[in-house]
């Protein structure tokens, strides 16, 4: 059974065609309009699932960093309000050993007027204060409260295995490939590839030329 707890399970058939379109349509504004530190990868085949990079901020042990996160919308939303997961591994007092992210705003502070946009801009203020109050992983919440020196040190460490890319490496997750109504001309099939393409073309032409001439 599938169940909302599972980050890989799919409520497209269970949710309304108005929700769907309503979340549809607020993912498109965030590609169109990204909020700074985050960017959003929309799914074509399941919108119940919106995964997003949220980039470290700067003066936390997570700066640096690019945590990949996903929501999974069950099939009550907006009813109730959807999971929350860190893919990337993370030592943060809120996020459990399997990801999931515990802040009040998935739980008992939700409302459903609260969008996509709102959650992820809560988790991200979430790497800068965290809430050993309502800890799901009970040595970094412990950690932070006693030994902070000591919990800044393992997060930091954390960060740099896990969420900072080796060195002239891309994310093979690009933004404007994963929102290519940000960028026309980042299309493969858009008149600025065509361009390309017609330019090798022209380059190839002029080698050939040149063999010609050698030849000659």
């Amino acid at each position: 059974m599938c169940s909302m707890a599972m980050p890989g399970c799919s409520n497209v058939e269970n949710l309304s065609p108005q929700v769907i379109r309503n979340v549809a349509k607020e993912v498109g504004e965030l590609c169109s309009n990204p909020v700074e530190g985050v960017k959003i990868y929309p799914s074509e085949d399941d919108i119940t699932n919106i995964q997003a990079t949220i980039e470290g901020p700067a003066g936390t042990p997570y700066a640096g960093g690019q945590f990949r996160v996903k929501l999974v919308l069950g099939k009550d939303f907006p009813r109730v309000p959807p999971k929350g997961f860190f893919l990337t591994k993370v030592f943060h007092p809120n996020v459990a050993n399997n990801g999931e992210i515990c802040v009040n705003t998935l739980k008992r502070d939700w409302k459903s007027d609260l969008g996509i946009k709102h959650l992820l801009l809560t988790i991200k203020c979430l790497l800068i204060y965290p809430n050993p109050e309502s800890a799901l992983n009970e040595e970094a919440g412990k950690l932070l409260l006693e030994q902070y020196d000591d919990y800044f040190t393992r997060a930091k460490m954390m960060t740099e295995i896990h969420a900072i890319p080796p060195r002239g490496s891309k994310d093979v997750r690009d933004f404007d490939d994963m929102c290519p109504s940000t960028s026309s001309s980042s299309s493969s099939s858009g008149p600025q590839a065509k361009k390309h393409a017609g330019d090798k073309k022209v380059d190839k032409k002029k080698k050939d030329k040149k063999r010609t001439l050698k030849r000659l």
